[in-house]
């Protein structure tokens, strides 16, 4: 059975005279399917909730709040961090973006980021989706993980240090040769 958090809107089902409201709370099969596509070590207590509202005389305004708990490996220790993730979400639906093939091959992109081109349907699952991949932490990173120094070279070759990277590394030891 499909999981009803995954239906896309009808545009044409929706009302313009007032906020449609959604809220979605993604069923298990679908959470981990979800915590595998984002690469996660654990997903929980994912929910978004918001609402579509007409903006304009043809557009559409989505806002929402996503919640939800994320575990990745740390950066240094691959030890699990747990995340939780509280972001609002915004985005604008508008007729005037184009789209497909009588699109010009170059265009500038909007300063606003949350506008998006309007089709026949909003998916709030995919806005979820989106949302989340953006709020990850990019390196997770326990309390306790300390990076110690770290030195790689190739067989046979003496590793750079940080002190060999600084400028005057050089000098110094070209003095330290000659007096």
């Amino acid at each position: 059975m499909a999981d009803p958090a995954q239906k896309p809107l009808r545009i044409a089902d929706l009302s313009t005279a007032r906020p449609t409201a959604f809220e979605l709370r993604p069923q298990p099969d679908t959470v981990e399917a979800l915590r595998d596509e984002l690469g996660l070590k654990d997903l929980r207590k994912v929910s978004f909730v918001g609402e579509v509202s007409p903006e304009g005389a043809r557009g559409w305004r989505l806002s929402g709040h996503l919640g939800a708990t994320v575990v990745q490996p740390c950066v240094v220790t691959l030890v699990p961090v747990s995340t939780r993730i509280e972001e609002p979400v915004e985005r604008r639906y508008m007729p005037e973006l184009r789209t497909g093939p009588d699109m010009p091959e170059e265009m500038e992109m909007p300063e606003d980021q949350s506008v998006e081109p309007l089709s026949d349907r909003i998916d709030p699952f995919a806005v979820m989706t989106e949302a989340l991949a953006l709020a990850l932490p990019l390196y997770p990173r326990a309390s306790e993980a300390e990076l110690e120094q770290a030195n790689f070279a190739a067989p046979g070759t003496a590793p750079m240090t940080d002190e060999d990277v600084k400028p005057f590394a050089g000098l110094k030891a070209l003095k330290d040769k000659l007096g």
